[in-house]
C-alpha cells in the first residue's frame, strides 16, 4: 500500500500490474486479459490470465502455475480460453486450453519449437499457431533433435550470406523460419501448412495479425514476401492457402503496394488489408483496402484521412464495420470505420489504447495515459464505456501526481508543433524550477499521451524536474507530410522545436536558465549528441541508446534504412552524411554527457555508445558510462531498470540539482 504524499518512484513503476492482450466471450459477457506482474528481489516477471466481466463484479485469476501465461484466445463456441504458457523454463512456450468457469488448464501441444501467434478455427476443434521451424527438418522428432544438437553444440559461429541476418536483439541465423501449423484439440495431432514449399511468414516479429482464417474454416490468407532473398523492407503479399485442396493462390499479384495483416469479414465477402504504397515513399502511410472475395478486386478506403492504421484490424459482427488502432495528435485511439463513410470515428478515446478485442458490438481494450497506468475497460453502445479492473489502485492510492499540459509552440520556421510539459507534484510558478527535456526515439514515433514504464515523466518530474516532451518534425500522428518533413535533413528541424520549447519555457519565467537538462534514447539519444554540437547552454545530457556515427551505424540491423532516411549512402556522399552526423561535431562538444547503453541492441550497435563516450574522455568533457550486458534495446530487467534510474537521477543531481540551498 502506498504511504500517502510521497513521490512516484521507479520501484513503484515496478509493482504496477501490467494487463494486456484483451480478448472476448462470443457474448460480450466477459473478458480475458494477461497480467504481467514482477518482483523486484526475483528480477523478473510473471504473467497469469484474469478473467474481468463486462457487466461488473471482481476480477478473479484464471490461471496460477504459469511462469508466463499469454495470448488469451476466446473459442468461437465460447466453451474454452487457449493461450499460451511456459510452465517449465526450460521449455519453449506451449498451447494450453482452460475452461472459463476455471478448473486445470490442459496442455495440447509439445512443440520442439514452441508455439507463439494463436488463433481458433471458427469450429472450436482447432488452433493455428506460428512456429521457428527449420524447413528440412519434417516431424516432431527430427525437430527435437535439430534443436538439442544447436543447444549441445559446442561452436557457436553465425555464418550467414543473406541481407537481414540481426533484428532487435537476435540472430536469425540457424536456417529457421515462421511457418503456421495447426493442431487438432482433441487429438493434438499438429499438421505443418507449409510443409514441402517456399512459404512462410515475415521475419520481423511474425505474429497473429499476419494471418486469418476465413469464416467456413476453409482457407487461410497469410502475408508473405514473395522476394528470394527476405528483408524487413520489402513488399509483402497476400496469399491464401485451399486448406481443402492444398492450393496457394497470390491474393494482390499485380498489386504494385506493400499488403499485409489480412482479416475476414465474418459475412466472408471481404478480406481487409493493410496496405502501403512504399514505391511512393519508404515511410508511406498505412492504408486500408478491401479485397472483394468473389471478384479479387482491391478496394482502398478514401484516402482523405490522413492518418496511419495499425495492425489488427478486426471486424464489426455485422461485417459493417472496421475497427483498429491509429495515431492521432499525439494520441493513440481505437477508431471504427463504416464501411461507406468517408472517414473514421473514434469508437475509445486515448490516452493511449495499446490492445482491442472485438465480440459482436462490445469493444474491450487496454488503455493508459501519461497519468495512468495501464487498466481494462470495455465500450457499447448501450451502456458506454465502463472500466473493468483495479489492478492498479491501491499502488496508486496517495501519490500526488503532477499536472500534465498540451502545449502547441511555433518550432521550425514557425510551424506549430506539439509538447507535452509535466509539472513537479508541488509545482509553484512562483519558484525557478530545472528543465529536462525528455526527447523520443524513432525519429517517427511520438511523445504520446501514455504511462511510459522505462521512461516515465511523472517519476522524473517527483524528483523536482519541470520535463518537456517535443514532438518535433518528423513524429508520427501529425500527418504525412511532418512525418516526412526531416528526411535528408536530420537533426535541423528537430532542434530549432526542442529549442523552441525551452525558449517558449523560459518565457513563463518559472524555469532556471542556468540548469537546463536533455536526455533521449535511440533517435533520442542521437538528438542529445547532436545538440552537443551545437549548443552548450544544456548543463547535462543523457544518451541512452543513442546514435553516434551514421558510418558506423551501418552495422545495424536495418542497415538499408537510414541512407533513405539520410538521402545518401556514406560512400556516394559523405559530406551529406557527415551534414547529419554527431561524429562529424565532436571538436565542439563540451557537455557533460552520461551514455547508457544494452550489449545485445543490435538497432543501434554498442559500438555506437563506447565510440561516444571514448570521444568525450579524449576531449576531456565529462561522462560517465553505463553498460548493461544482458540489456538490449531497452532496459527490461527490473534490477537494471533501478540502477538506470539512479544513475539517471545522480547524474542531473550533479550537474543541474533540482534543490538549490533550501529553496527552488
Amino acid at each position: 500500500m502506498a504511504t500517502r504524499n510521497r513521490r512516484l518512484s521507479a520501484e513503484d513503476l515496478w509493482r504496477l500490474a501490467r494487463p494486456a492482450q484483451p480478448t472476448l466471450s462470443p457474448d460480450g459477457a466477459q473478458a480475458c486479459v494477461s497480467v504481467t506482474t514482477y518482483d523486484m528481489e526475483e528480477n523478473k516477471g510473471t504473467s497469469k490470465l484474469w478473467l474481468l466481466s463486462t457487466f461488473g463484479g471482481k476480477p478473479r485469476p484464471l490461471t496460477e502455475a504459469g511462469e508466463k501465461d499469454g495470448e488469451p484466445r476466446w473459442s468461437p463456441d465460447g466453451t474454452t480460453i487457449a493461450f499460451v504458457a511456459r510452465r517449465d523454463k526450460d521449455e519453449e512456450p506451449q498451447l494450453w486450453l482452460i475452461a472459463p468457469d476455471g478448473g486445470e488448464a490442459r496442455r495440447i501441444t509439445r512443440m520442439p519449437t514452441g508455439v507463439a501467434g494463436i488463433k481458433w478455427f471458427p469450429d472450436s476443434r482447432r488452433v493455428a499457431f506460428i512456429s521457428w521451424v527449420w524447413p528440412d527438418a519434417v516431424g516432431y522428432r527430427a525437430l527435437e533433435e535439430r534443436l538439442k544438437a544447436q543447444k549441445e553444440s559446442k561452436v557457436k559461429a553465425h555464418v550467414v550470406e543473406h541481407e537481414s541476418y540481426r533484428f532487435w536483439d537476435h540472430w536469425l541465423s540457424d536456417g529457421r523460419v515462421p511457418r503456421l501449423f495447426v493442431v487438432d484439440v482433441r487429438t493434438q495431432r499438429i499438421t505443418d501448412l507449409f510443409a514441402n514449399t517456399p512459404y512462410e511468414l515475415p521475419r520481423a516479429d511474425p505474429a497473429a495479425h499476419h494471418y486469418d482464417i476465413s469464416p467456413d474454416g476453409g482457407e487461410i490468407a497469410f502475408t508473405f514476401d514473395p522476394h528470394e532473398e527476405k528483408r524487413f523492407d520489402h513488399e509483402h503479399h497476400i496469399v491464401a492457402l485451399d486448406l481443402r485442396r492444398k492450393r496457394f493462390r497470390t491474393l494482390t499479384k499485380g498489386s504494385r503496394l506493400d499488403h499485409e495483416g489480412p482479416s475476414y469479414s465474418p459475412d466472408g465477402k471481404w478480406l481487409a488489408i493493410l496496405t502501403r504504397n512504399l514505391r511512393r515513399s519508404y515511410l508511406a502511410e498505412t492504408r486500408i483496402a478491401l479485397l472483394e472475395r468473389s471478384s479479387g478486386r482491391l478496394h482502398p478506403l478514401p484516402a482523405s484521412w490522413d492518418r496511419s492504421a495499425h495492425a489488427p484490424v478486426a471486424w464489426s459482427g455485422d461485417s459493417g464495420s472496421l475497427v483498429f488502432l491509429a495515431e492521432d495528435r499525439g494520441r493513440t485511439h481505437a477508431w471504427r470505420w463504416r464501411l461507406g463513410e468517408d472517414e473514421p470515428e473514434v469508437a475509445a478515446l486515448g490516452g493511449t489504447v495499446m490492445d482491442f478485442a472485438v465480440a459482436g458490438d462490445a469493444l474491450a481494450f487496454v488503455r493508459n495515459t501519461m497519468s495512468t497506468p495501464p487498466a481494462v475497460f470495455c465500450t457499447t453502445p448501450e451502456r458506454g464505456e465502463r472500466r473493468l479492473d483495479a489492478f492498479n489502485d491501491d499502488v496508486m492510492a496517495g501519490i500526488p501526481l503532477g499536472t500534465v499540459r498540451e502545449m502547441w509552440i511555433r518550432g521550425w520556421h514557425g510551424e506549430k508543433v506539439q509538447m507535452w510539459v509535466i509539472y513537479p507534484p508541488d509545482f509553484d510558478p512562483k519558484k525557478k524550477w530545472p528543465l529536462l527535456h525528455n526527447i523520443h526515439g524513432g525519429p517517427h514515433g511520438i511523445w504520446g499521451d501514455n504511462f511510459h514504464f522505462r521512461w516515465n515523466n511523472h517519476v522524473f518530474a517527483a524528483q523536482g524536474y519541470v520535463v518537456a516532451c517535443v514532438n518535433y518534425h518528423g513524429s508520427s500522428s501529425f500527418g504525412q507530410k511532418f512525418l516526412e518533413s526531416i528526411t535528408g535533413q536530420w537533426g535541423k528541424r528537430e532542434l530549432a522545436d526542442v529549442e523552441a520549447g525551452t525558449d517558449h519555457l523560459l518565457r513563463t519565467g518559472y524555469i532556471d536558465r542556468r540548469r537546463l537538462l536533455a536526455a533521449g534514447g535511440s533517435y533520442g539519444g542521437y538528438m542529445v549528441a547532436w545538440m552537443n554540437g551545437h549548443t552548450d547552454r544544456y548543463k547535462a545530457y543523457v544518451c541512452h541508446a543513442g546514435c553516434f556515427d551514421w558510418t558506423a551505424m551501418f552495422a545495424d540491423d536495418v542497415w538499408y534504412w537510414s541512407p533513405r532516411e539520410l538521402g545518401a549512402t556514406y560512400w556516394d556522399d559523405p559530406a551529406r552524411v557527415d551534414g547529419q552526423n554527431p561524429r562529424a561535431l565532436a571538436g565542439r562538444m563540451k557537455t557533460p554527457t552520461l551514455v547508457i547503453h544494452g550489449l545485445l541492441d543490435y538497432r543501434v550497435p554498442d559500438a555506437q555508445a563506447l565510440a561516444y563516450y571514448n570521444t568525450l574522455k579524449a576531449r576531456k568533457v565529462p561522462a560517465r558510462l553505463v553498460f548493461f550486458p544482458d540489456e538490449n534495446h531497452w532496459i527490461l530487467k527490473p534490477q537494471n531498470s533501478r540502477l538506470w534510474y539512479r544513475e539517471f537521477f545522480a547524474w542531473l543531481e550533479r550537474h543541474a540539482p533540482p534543490r538549490r540551498k533550501g529553496r527552488r
